[in-house]
């Protein structure tokens, strides 16, 4: 979380988020003792917070402290964002707030955390979980995922694309795909497929079928397939579909009125498969997405307000979830 909202991001020319790590003490010990954190905030940084980050415990099986607890409490209270990152889905849990509701935690958890708070709906097999305003990732990469998710979010899908892109890492993958806890990594990373994906996305409106990508990479389909699986963990027809339902969300964040023409630009053809596209990825309506995310339409003028300050929206980390 400290490379998605800490950095300065002079690139964007737009405020960006106020971070602050925190914890009940001054230094947490991190990592089976590999490092420790000195020189965080206290947990007042964590009261003042639009968004509370828990990343991974340094040890699930160590209770967490009452002040943690408290903190989340608070904040729950008080409506803000909470986040959970790995096993900080079980600091969530003890402060009582994923009672009843969906999350996530690294599949190597899942089992002992369903034994130890029950009363939460764990998703075992999914990379993150968004439920509105309580958002938990399964893993470090996750971590990304759902990171990337809030900024995209937050500001829209062109900046949490230049953010990614900094990162040089993937700038969507949705968050019901799963761990594939099974699946080796490669002995030999294979670098055949990134071009194919850059064609394919400068022709998204067009009736591409996985005859043209396996064509332009010079493959098999079956080949074509296994380097999908392997290298992002989905087939090319729900990677070119995720692609295309990404490019409309773009389109309607920027203002294009027409669903119509959003659907013909992004590749999704029909209004209708534009609507059942949208709805399963982000579960909102074309109407309800452009809504939230779409151009502010100028209201009434209102009364001069003191000035944003430059970081908001804020965000605190707690230290280890203590």
């Amino acid at each position: 979380m400290t490379e998605l909202f800490g950095l300065r991001r002079p690139e964007l020319d737009m405020p960006w988020y106020a971070f602050a790590l925190c914890a009940a003490t001054p230094s947490v010990r991190m990592h089976a003792g590999f490092f420790t954190l000195s020189g965080v905030a206290d947990l007042s940084a964590a009261d003042a917070a639009d968004t509370l980050v828990v990343p991974n415990r340094p040890d699930p099986d160590v209770p967490p402290s009452a002040a943690a607890l408290n903190a989340v409490r608070r904040a729950a209270a008080r409506g803000a964002r909470l986040v959970s990152l790995c096993t900080g889905a079980a600091t969530l849990a003890a402060a009582g707030v994923l009672d009843g509701r969906p999350a996530a935690t690294h599949w190597r958890w899942a089992d002992a955390f369903a034994l130890r708070y029950p009363a939460v709906r764990w998703q075992p097999d999914v990379l993150y979980v968004d439920d509105g305003d309580v958002l938990t990732a399964a893993g470090s990469a996750a971590a990304l995922d759902l990171g990337l998710h809030l900024i995209r979010r937050d500001h829209g899908a062109d900046v949490a694309n230049a953010v990614s892109r900094r990162l040089v890492f993937a700038a969507h993958r949705d968050g019901g795909q799963r761990q594939f806890v099974r699946v080796p990594v490669p002995a030999t990373p294979d670098t055949g497929l990134a071009p194919v994906l850059d064609w394919a996305r400068e022709r998204l409106d067009q009736p591409l079928t996985i005859v043209d990508l396996a064509t332009r990479a010079a493959v098999s389909q079956a080949t074509l397939h296994r380097w999908f699986r392997a290298q992002l963990g989905t087939t090319p027809l729900s990677w070119l579909t995720a692609e295309r339902t990404a490019l409309a969300c773009r389109l309607i964040e920027r203002g294009e009125p027409s669903l119509d023409r959003v659907a013909q630009l992004s590749g999704l053809g029909t209004g209708a498969n534009l609507r059942a596209q949208l709805r399963r990825a982000t579960g909102l309506s074309p109407a309800a997405y452009r809504k939230r995310f779409g151009p502010a339409v100028p209201g009434p003028r209102a009364a001069p307000t003191a000035p944003a300050s430059p970081g908001t929206p804020t965000a605190a980390a707690t230290a280890g979830g203590r």
